[in-house]
């Protein structure tokens, strides 16, 4: 996945990310005590003062990814794309690979 591909779904994810909060029933604080960034690093992403990193957006995907009110609205959003599953799948991939 190129940095574009991954620039295009982050900025989906911080777009919908009020949405998707909600849906999950997370305030700011709680979310971002499960994504390990501080309550002030979210609120500032979700108002477009600050980029969000790539490790945070894989922290929030996964959190939306596994909850059941929000899983599927991360396609409808364009945020889980095919693009993102491929990497995702690389990477586990290469970490058997590490492993074994």
């Amino acid at each position: 996945m190129n940095e574009e591909m991954k620039q295009k779904i982050i900025e989906n994810m911080t777009r919908n990310l009020p949405t998707l909060r909600a849906k999950a029933a997370l305030s700011q604080a709680r979310l971002a005590e499960m994504i390990g960034v501080s309550r002030q690093t979210l609120v500032a992403v979700e108002n477009g003062k600050r980029k969000m990193a790539w490790s945070t957006f894989l922290s929030c995907f996964l959190v939306f990814h596994k909850n059941p009110d929000t899983n599927l609205l991360l396609k409808l959003y364009e945020i889980y794309t095919d693009d993102l599953e491929d990497y995702l799948i690389g990477s586990k991939q290469a970490d058997n690979v590490d492993n074994k």
